[in-house]
């Protein structure tokens, strides 16, 4: 009887566990662990990294592949399921990390200028949304 009772405690431990590892912390919390916060402003947050932007935005991409991606003017926008992620050159050779929610600029239509994808209520996958050749070094 007291294994019964030590399983039945068990098991909502074992499954939330069990939770919260199979669910992806996402870019966000990617982007908070592996850079040093700059700034936050409202839902948006600036940080830091002490590489390229191209460096940087690859080892982003490495960790989660966006829903569109963009290089424009030496920045690179990289597009999330609730994120877009700006990176552009910073001083000193690094670079900024800008993480906003995409219910901001997004939805108002602030990134309709990087095309496909980029524009509120357009599909997230496909050739059409991939834009831009990746690397804005």
């Amino acid at each position: 009887m007291a294994a019964v009772n030590r399983f039945r405690r068990l098991v909502p431990m074992l499954l939330l566990v069990s939770a919260v590892t199979a669910c992806g912390g996402g870019v966000r919390d990617y982007i908070a662990d592996t850079y040093a916060l700059q700034n936050t402003a409202g839902d948006a947050k600036t940080y830091t990294s002490k590489d390229p932007v191209g460096t940087t935005v690859s080892n982003i991409v490495a960790e989660e592949q966006p829903a569109a991606r963009k290089a424009d003017g030496g920045s690179e926008y990289l597009r999330y399921d609730d994120d877009i992620v700006t990176v552009s050159a910073g001083p000193g050779g690094g670079s900024l990390v800008r993480v906003e929610d995409i219910d901001g600029r997004y939805r108002s239509g602030g990134f309709a200028y990087l095309g496909p994808g980029f524009n509120p209520g357009s599909p997230a996958g496909g050739a059409s949304g991939s834009g831009g050749s990746g690397s804005a070094k």
